[in-house]
């Protein structure tokens, strides 16, 4: 079995790009990081490093395994959490994955509801979007977004529960010539420039980009960003159109107005998987009663 420790290492010195750097970030001497390396080659049978002038450069296998071990390496990182709750009796935690625009409009009614049920719970909050990051604990509740016109995703160790269907909408300057219609075709947005909320390209952005591609076009981009509430600042400074989910237009910056969007319509469909070890805990029932009021009224929302 692989050293844990030594692959932390790997990765220290692939993010510094030199074993000195790597000492430095980690606090050890540059000997003791060379001779964990070294360790880890033959641990693997693998070269991990080549002379490089009076340095060392990492090989592509090195890169891969120091890519490879991070799923790994964040799975131990939650056993460890686990182990140190229980060996500190600390209260009970729910888990919950999701992406930003949910977690800022259902999340604290839902916090709320769990809170009423035990108020020693803490609810912990991780992002699945735009980046695909993970909590510290397995999510007892993972909420996603999907296609309307793609397959179900289904998770190993998880019930898959379908929330709602979402419209999405454009957003427009205020003083834009499509703001005086009622609702705005998507081919009329392909001479515009857009604003991307959505650069790491998830379900999300995928799911707008098919929107554009039905309606004939791809669209040219004055700015790319990860934060949709960033997006409708350049939106409402008049930099672009953006197309976001209703979940995401709560809050519009002055300046920036919303129209619903035909010919196509633009949806996703909102789905929560529920862990199926914690399914029956009283905690993630009422959880996922406050997500099923919310996204009842979300779908009613047009």
């Amino acid at each position: 079995m692989l050293s844990p420790h030594r692959l932390r290492v790997l990765q220290a010195v692939v993010a510094a790009r030199s074993v000195h750097g790597a000492a430095r970030n980690l606090h050890y001497a540059p000997a003791t990081v060379s001779q964990h390396m070294s360790a880890l080659a033959q641990e693997t049978g693998l070269v991990l490093f080549t002379k490089d002038g009076r340095g060392l450069r990492p090989t592509s296998a090195a890169l891969k395994l120091a890519e490879q071990a991070e799923e790994a390496l964040s799975t131990l990182d939650r056993l460890d959490t686990v182990v140190e709750d229980l060996r500190q009796g600390r209260s009970t935690r729910l888990a919950i994955a999701t992406f930003s625009s949910a977690a800022e409009q259902w999340l604290p009614e839902v916090v709320r509801s769990v809170r009423r049920q035990d108020q020693e719970t803490t609810v912990e909050i991780s992002l699945n979007e735009p980046s695909g990051g993970g909590g510290r604990r397995p999510a007892d509740i993972d909420l996603r977004n999907e296609s309307p016109d793609d397959a179900a995703q289904h998770f190993e160790g998880y019930t898959r529960v379908p929330l709602c269907v979402e419209e999405f909408a454009v957003v427009l300057p205020e003083e834009h010539r499509l703001a005086a219609l009622r609702s705005v075709p998507m081919q009329e947005l392909g001479d515009e420039m857009w604003v991307d909320h959505d650069i790491y390209d998830s379900p999300t952005g995928r799911i707008v980009l098919a929107g554009c591609q039905a309606a004939g076009f791809t669209p040219r981009f004055a700015a790319r960003l990860d934060d949709h509430h960033a997006a409708l600042s350049l939106v409402a400074a008049g930099l672009g159109v953006a197309v976001l989910p209703r979940l995401a237009l709560a809050r519009l910056p002055e300046g920036a107005v919303t129209r619903p969007l035909v010919r196509p319509r633009v949806q996703r469909r909102i789905v929560a998987h529920l862990r199926q070890e914690t399914a029956a805990n009283p905690l993630v029932a009422a959880a996922l009663a406050s997500l099923q009021h919310q996204a009842a009224a979300t779908q009613g929302h047009r």
